[in-house]
């Protein structure tokens, strides 16, 4: 049984201006949400981890399975026009922000379309939104907030103009990454950068003394 409600991506507008993206709501089944809360890895700090990297149950595994599968792919390429069932994907997942986190940016060139699904139930702060923007320079002139509630999935055309960022958020910030990337090799580059940094964070605290947020 489906863990995504690839009928909500369907249905959800696409904004156009000033670059593409949709946010989907419940996109992960409320039947579904538990299981994969349960699952959920457990990450001590801050940063983007590769699952191979990470221990996890076996719902969680499943979702990241059908999240890099076709139908995904597929459903979501005619959302925006694009044949991403031909491109590569690289995935990462996320328990924490660190105060650095969140500055306005664009995704780095190579990557096509980036999609965010949150797992952070009954978000109550106010900050911590990713917000989408009309520039580089202004966190408050957007033209959407997206609060990382349980379930909501967001997904936008990786452009030079699409900014986003949100106010600085310190704490647990579950989500899992999905990007489609233009060539193998970049898949490979980014991948390789992720395991990097998450086998060699644990010798940096230790050498410095510092805790895990």
């Amino acid at each position: 049984m489906s863990m995504l409600d690839l009928a909500a991506l369907e249905r959800a507008p696409l904004v156009r201006e000033p670059f593409d993206f949709a946010v989907v709501p419940g996109f992960l089944k409320p039947e579904a949400a538990a299981s994969v809360e349960r699952d959920f890895p457990a990450i001590g700090g801050p940063g983007s981890f590769p699952p191979s990297t990470l221990r996890f149950g076996p719902a969680f595994r499943a979702l990241i399975d059908e999240l890099q599968g076709p139908a995904f792919a597929r459903a979501l390429g005619a959302k925006l026009g694009l044949p991403l069932s031909e491109l590569p994907t690289m995935l990462t997942v996320r328990g924490y922000t660190a105060a650095h986190d969140g500055r306005i940016h664009h995704d780095r060139r190579g990557k096509v379309v980036t999609a965010l699904l949150y797992f952070n139930r009954d978000w109550q702060e106010k900050t911590g939104w990713l917000r989408m923007l009309r520039s580089k320079d202004d966190l408050e002139d957007y033209v959407a907030e997206v609060p990382p509630e349980m379930g909501t999935l967001l997904v936008f055309r990786c452009t030079p103009n699409a900014w986003h960022g949100h106010k600085p958020f310190v704490g647990q910030r579950r989500a899992i990454q999905l990007n489609w990337v233009n060539s193998r090799l970049m898949c490979n580059f980014e991948r390789f950068r992720h395991w990097q940094a998450a086998v060699t964070k644990p010798i940096k605290l230790l050498l410095t003394g510092q805790k895990a947020a």
